[in-house]
């Protein structure tokens, strides 16, 4: 084979055939590289594997065909590296639809992929596995997404959600199962499978809002912390959730709009009658009072307008849209005037909905006039959509701003753009009466520009403005008819006819000439032109028959054997309709009122003004027609449905009383021995006030408590220093205490200190400036502070294992009492399930004074609340816990080595987390 390539190479080289010998040299190319890979694949050495997978899975990178290898490459998919072994589920993915038989040949192999250890793994055999379309193996793609959605790794659960619409579009009898599994995984409180699983929803039961209810306000609440495509999908659910969950917040604007309409429209009699019934229909409507869930999402959404993801910026500008009370919709015009410096596509989609927001809601874009000025270096498509904009937006206040740019505009080389600014003009003039003949007298003056197109562009929009007020501009219909002579362009001599044909009684002298000319030049005309001279004949014939009869007949016979059947039917029509003859029908009697019946002004509308319909930021919006999967967008509802449907059941542990802490004094002589009995008898206190409390009826009663006092090895951070106070200091500091009413927050102790001589009273602290997806409780309160004292009090603040803050800066990233677990227990069931891309590992340079495991081990504990595993090991620390809210493991590694040297491994299913903690344990052990 090779020497007949040879061959061929060589007598094309002697023959100096280049594109031939190109040719030549690209297949001997492409049969030496895939043979190379081959052997590479089969090689026994991992490295020249892994070599040749990154080469293949670069070719599909590039859009390289690659099948040939597929037996080569599904041969080392038992390959027992890991790095082997991820790059061949990657080519597997892509090519295991079109090779089916060769992929259902390794299934077993896919199938002990789903049980490795490593998280990547595990996902890519399922990704592989729902990429088989093949009937036959549905039970087992099913089994394998139940047993992958209650997987420990949240991107196992991820991938799971990810198979679900492909095993639905492979068969939809399965639907009611993987509705069982889209319900479990919607109660999923990680934010990785979040964003998946709503999609899942979305592709598989979209109309099954019921398993929404429940987990409405946690999605919500972890909304912030989605990934940015979870994000969009999140939010365009929310919209139709809330579009059928709420009230409209608009509903008395509404009633006011549509009884105004009426008004308009109805005579003097109804309009009285109609005054009184919408007057007693609003006195009869309550108030509108927003629900809590409603202002949640709103609350919950505004913070993403700040997003750096144009999706993400337009997903809540159309919530905000479709579901905010008018005066808060105007918080996205500037996040949207934003996205207007990004790139010409983001532009496009974004300007479209602008111009349909601008239809509504003028007002907000109002102060952003001069960020739609146009740029000569922007695309066509893009000028037009600024132009439609800048139109909507103009009123009697900066018409004549507007008027002066589009003066501007006219005189670009760009042919469409100018055309579309003249029709800008006309729109201008028809919408605001004001500037109506300036903006006419305008237009005829662009009726000597040299340029054709602006020429006939000009006539066409003067022809619909001399409709409002033609018996005012006769002498504009005589200069037009003049130019009937210079101007070749179709369109523009068809409106020039029609405009003499109407208003023919205007200028009774120029018409039968202009008509004269016409049958002249008919046979050479474009259809369009000849249909109006046809028109313009048979008014003049009804007006002015004396002067026309012979022209009228001579048009219609030479129209009679044009070569368009519309000409002929047209003028057959004609003909029998104004000629009297003896076979004339009873049409011929009302042919006047035919031909010169008053025609109605034609109203210049955006062509945005019905487009708000489909849901905004939607692929139907910006096509102006419902594409496929599009879900339409639902009516507000009449009545509001229950709320209760959204209320999650919580334990009965969690389920405590919300109370008013009184703090007591805490003086600082106190030892650690007598806070901790102290501690000890609140607790004793705590626990007989409670139960008392639920043998009471009434839950008015005010229970005070005492608190631990925090020992100095816990840091106090400072909230209010005491000059600024004016004498009263703040400090706060976590105490790594179980908050009692609610596991899932942590316990942040606050102490008062009156530095003054007097006392303070009623001193409380206000509610923080919460992130989305926080929570807190026990809000601290002191009735009275002597001079000289320092009270403390505890509140819960649920953060949401994230970092951000509550009204003062968070120092630390604290997690909650961790507890103890065995060294096989560590090493099989965590370590293995969390490696993968979870796994933070970083060298480090031990400090002077950790020379041995207890210093280690106080350091990390110190920084970061973990609990210490057993470990056989003198060179090695194992440390174990949990994240508060959503009990996410942690695990830590520390390895000691020579010379000072050591190794730090964390493992978190939150890389934010993960990624803290590292750097703050470093920084702790270095010093």
């Amino acid at each position: 084979m090779i020497h007949l390539i040879m061959d061929t190479f060589l007598r094309y080289l002697k023959e100096r055939e280049q594109e031939q010998l190109v040719k030549i040299l690209s297949f001997m190319f492409y049969i030496f590289r895939h043979d190379d890979l081959k052997e590479m694949l089969d090689s026994n050495k991992d490295s020249l594997k892994l070599e040749a997978m990154k080469r293949i899975v670069a070719m599909i990178a590039r859009g390289k065909n690659t099948s040939d290898l597929f037996p080569a490459v599904v041969k080392n998919v038992a390959c027992k590296n890991i790095e082997v072994k991820k790059l061949v589920y990657v080519y597997l993915v892509r090519y295991a639809e079109e090779q089916q038989d060769l992929a259902l040949l390794s299934i077993s192999t896919f199938q002990r992929g789903l049980k490795d250890p490593n998280q990547l793994i595990r996902a890519s055999a399922l990704r592989v596995l729902s990429s088989i379309r093949v009937t036959i193996i549905v039970p087992i793609m099913m089994l394998a997404i139940k047993e992958a959605a209650s997987d420990m790794s949240p991107y196992v659960r991820k991938t799971a959600a990810h198979a679900i619409p492909k095993l639905h579009s492979l068969d939809p009898e399965q639907k009611d199962q993987l509705i069982e599994v889209i319900e479990k995984l919607l109660a999923d409180k990680t934010t990785l499978v979040a964003g998946s699983v709503v999609m899942a929803f979305e592709e598989v039961c979209p109309d099954r809002i019921d398993l929404i209810h429940k987990n409405y306000r946690k999605l919500c609440n972890l909304l912030i912390d989605v990934e940015e495509w979870g994000q969009v999908v999140i939010i365009n659910m929310l919209t139709r959730y809330a579009r059928t969950q709420f009230l409209n917040p608009n509903i008395n604007e509404s009633l006011l709009e549509d009884s105004s309409e009426k008004a308009f429209y109805a005579s003097d009699d109804e309009e009285d009658e109609d005054k009184k019934a919408e007057a007693a229909a609003l006195v009869k409507r309550k108030p509108y009072v927003m629900d809590p869930d409603h202002r949640l999402l709103l609350r919950n959404t505004k913070p993403l307008l700040q997003s750096r993801n144009a999706a993400v910026v337009m997903a809540v500008a159309q919530l905000y849209f479709h579901l905010a009370p008018k005066a808060e919709v105007g918080i996205i015009a500037k996040a949207l005037v934003r996205l207007m410096r990004s790139h010409s596509e983001v532009q496009y989609v974004v300007l479209q909905n602008v111009a349909t927001m601008t239809i509504k809601r003028r007002g907000m874009f109002e102060p952003y006039l001069k960020s739609f000025y146009i740029r000569s270096t922007d695309p066509t498509q893009i000028k037009i959509l600024k132009l439609e904009v800048l139109t909507n937006l103009a009123n009697e206040t900066n018409i004549s701003t507007i008027l002066r740019e589009f003066q501007t505009y006219i005189k670009s080389m760009d042919k469409d753009f100018v055309a579309a600014s003249i029709q800008a003009i006309g729109r201008c003039a028809t919408n605001i009466g004001e500037v109506r003949d300036t903006c006419l007298n305008g237009l005829v003056q662009l009726l000597s520009n040299r340029d054709e197109l602006v020429v006939a562009e000009s006539v066409v929009v003067i022809k619909k403005l001399l409709q409002m007020q033609p018996e005012q501009h006769s002498d504009i219909i005589k200069h037009m008819a003049k130019l009937i002579d210079n101007i070749q362009v179709p369109m523009a001599r068809a409106s020039i006819l029609w405009l003499i044909g109407e208003y023919c009684e205007h200028v009774p002298k120029i018409a039968p000439d202009v008509l004269r000319k016409m049958a002249k030049t008919f046979t050479n005309e474009e259809d369009i032109v000849k249909l109006q001279i046809i028109n313009l004949a048979a008014k003049l014939y009804l007006t002015n028959s004396k002067q026309t009869k012979l022209l009228t007949q001579y048009v219609l016979n030479l129209a009679k054997y044009d070569q368009n059947y519309d000409i002929r039917d047209r003028a057959r029509f004609i003909r029998q309709l104004i000629v009297p003859t003896d076979k004339s029908g009873a049409l011929s009697k009302y042919a006047k009122k035919l031909f010169l019946a008053l025609k109605p002004a034609p109203v210049l509308e955006s062509p945005f003004k019905d487009r708000d319909h489909f849901q905004l930021g939607s692929l139907s919006h910006l096509l102006n027609a419902k594409a496929g999967g599009y879900q339409e967008l639902p009516e507000w509802p009449e009545s509001a449905p229950d709320p209760s449907v959204r209320n999650v059941e919580v334990k009965d542990s969690v389920c405590a009383r919300r109370t008013v802490l009184t703090g007591k004094a805490v003086k600082n002589q106190k030892s650690s021995s007598e806070s901790e009995s102290e501690s000890e008898s609140s607790e004793s206190e705590d626990e007989s006030e409670e139960e008392s409390e639920e043998e009471s009826e009434s839950d008015t009663n005010i229970r005070k408590k005492k608190t631990i006092a925090p020992s100095g090895s816990i840091k106090m951070y400072e909230l209010l220093h005491r000059i600024t106070g004016e004498g009263l200091a703040v400090e706060y500091c976590f105490s790594r205490q179980p908050f009692s009413p609610d596991p899932n927050m942590v316990a942040v102790q606050i102490q008062f200190t009156n530095n003054t001589n007097s006392e303070t009273k009623n001193l409380h602290i206000e509610e923080p400036r919460l992130q989305s997806g926080m929570r807190i409780r026990e809000f601290a309160e002191i009735e009275v502070l002597a001079a000289g004292e320092s009270v403390t009090v505890v509140m819960g603040i649920d953060f949401c294992d994230s970092t951000q803050a509550a009204n003062f800066q968070l120092k630390d990233l604290k997690f909650s009492l961790a507890f103890n677990l065995t060294k096989r227990c560590f090493l099989s069931l965590f370590t293995g399930k969390l490696m993968g891309m979870n796994e933070i590992s970083e060298k480090l340079t031990l400090g002077e004074k950790c020379v041995n495991e207890h210093v280690i081990v106080e350091r990390v504990t110190a920084t970061a609340n973990l609990s210490r595993v057993p470990c056989g090991s003198d060179k090695e620390c194992r440390f174990a816990g949990k994240t508060v809210s959503s009990g996410c493991l942690v695990l830590v590694t520390v390895t000691t080595k020579e010379g000072g040297r050591a190794q730090l491994t964390v493992n978190c299913e939150k890389m934010v987390i993960g990624t803290m903690l590292v750097k703050d344990i470093m920084q702790a052990l270095s010093q």
